[in-house]
C-alpha cells in the first residue's frame, strides 16, 4: 500500500539515492509513463499480498513492525534525519506525520487480516477520495460520495449470520482511510519543513517506535528468523521503496491529473492480486462494490483536475 494522494507523491520524499535514480531514469525511459504507474500499483499490491501471506507466521502488528523497521533502516541510510536547526513546530509535524503513518499501516494490515485484499483497499481509498472531493467543492462530487458510500453498503454484512466480511475489518479499513487522508494533509506541511527525504525518514523512525510496543511482543523471536526477515525485506521494497521511486519517475513525465486517474485503478488491481496471489475469489456483489469505489475515485479525480 502506497501512502500517497490521488494526485501523486510529494517530490521531496524521493527515497532513492541519486545514482539509483539516474539508473532508474535510464531504464524507465523506454517504458510509457502509464506503464510505470501500473508497475507501481502492482508492486504495492503484490507487497501487500506477500504481507498477508506472512500472517500465517506472524500477527499483523508484527508484520507491520517488520516492514516499517526495515523501511526505516533503508531510508535512514539514504537520508539520515537531523534535528539540528529544526523548530519545535517542525519536530511536532514530523512526529505527527510518523504517528499517522504507523497507525495507518497497522490499521490497514489488521483490515487485511479480516477482509479480502480488494475490499480492504477499496474501503481504505475512501480517505484520499474524501480529500479529493473536499478540495474540489463541486456539486457533482456529491455523486461520487454517494457512489463510494454505496460500495461500502454493498460490502457490509447486513444481518448475515456468517460472512467473511466483518464489521471489525471494515472499521479497521475505515481507520486506515482516515489516516491516509491525514497523511495527505500532513505530507504537504512536512515537505515544506524538511529537506529531501529526511521528513519521511524521521516519520518512519517515529512509526517504528509507535508500532514497536505491539509488534515486538506479538512477533517475539520469530521476527529474527532468516526467512521471515527476507520476506519482510521484500515487503518493504515492494510496498515502499520501489513504488515510490517508480511513481516519482512517472510524475516527471505525465500530468498529476492523469496520474491520479490511473491510481484510481488500485482497488481493482488489489482484487486481482488477491485472486492470483492469495486465491481470494470475490463474489459479484463484492466486485460491484469495488467497482463503485473505482468509478467514484475516477470521477472525483477528473473533476478535481
Amino acid at each position: 500500500m502506497t501512502a500517497e494522494a490521488l494526485h501523486g507523491p510529494a517530490e521531496p520524499y524521493e527515497p532513492g539515492l541519486p545514482r539509483s535514480r539516474a539508473l532508474l531514469r535510464a531504464a524507465s525511459d523506454a517504458v510509457p509513463p502509464s506503464g510505470l504507474v501500473l508497475l507501481a500499483i502492482l508492486s504495492v499490491q503484490v507487497g501487500a499480498g506477500f504481507a498477508k501471506d506472512l500472517f500465517s507466521q506472524l500477527s499483523p502488528s508484527a508484520v507491520v513492525f517488520l516492514r516499517i523497521a526495515i523501511s526505516a533502516l533503508i531510508l535512514g541510510a539514504v537520508a539520515r534525519p537531523r534535528l539540528r536547526g529544526l523548530t519545535r513546530g517542525d519536530v511536532a509535524a514530523g512526529v505527527a506525520f510518523g504517528m499517522t503513518l504507523g497507525v495507518m499501516n497497522l490499521s490497514f494490515y489488521e483490515a487485511l487480516a479480516r477482509l479480502p485484499m480488494g475490499i480492504a483497499v477499496a474501503i481504505e481509498f475512501l480517505g484520499p477520495l474524501g480529500v479529493a472531493v473536499a478540495a474540489s467543492r463541486r456539486r457533482l462530487d456529491l455523486l461520487w460520495v454517494v457512489l463510494a458510500g454505496s460500495g461500502v453498503v454493498l460490502l457490509a454484512p447486513w444481518g448475515a449470520a456468517t460472512s467473511r466480511i466483518s464489521w471489525t475489518g471494515i472499521a479497521f479499513a475505515l481507520v486506515a482511510g482516515a489516516c491516509w487522508a491525514a497523511y495527505i494533509l500532513l505530507s504537504a506541511s512536512v515537505g515544506r519543513r524538511f529537506p529531501g527525504a529526511t521528513g519521511l525518514s524521521l516519520a518512519m523512525i517515529v512509526s517504528c517506535v509507535v508500532i514497536a510496543p505491539v509488534g515486538i511482543p506479538s512477533g517475539g523471536t520469530d521476527l529474527l528468523r532468516p526467512e521471515v526477515l527476507l520476506i519482510g525485506l521484500g515487503v518493504a521494497l515492494l510496498s515502499s521503496v520501489i513504488p515510490y521511486s517508480i511513481e516519482l519517475e512517472a510524475l516527471r513525465r505525465m500530468p498529476k491529473r492523469v496520474f491520479g486517474i490511473l491510481m484510481s485503478m488500485e482497488p481493482a488491481v488489489a482484487a486481482l492480486v488477491g485472486l492470483v496471489v492469495l486465491g481470494e475469489v470475490l463474489q459479484a456483489r463484492e466486485w460491484a462494490a469495488v467497482g463503485c469505489v473505482v468509478v467514484a475515485t475516477l470521477g472525483a479525480t477528473r473533476s478535481s483536475g
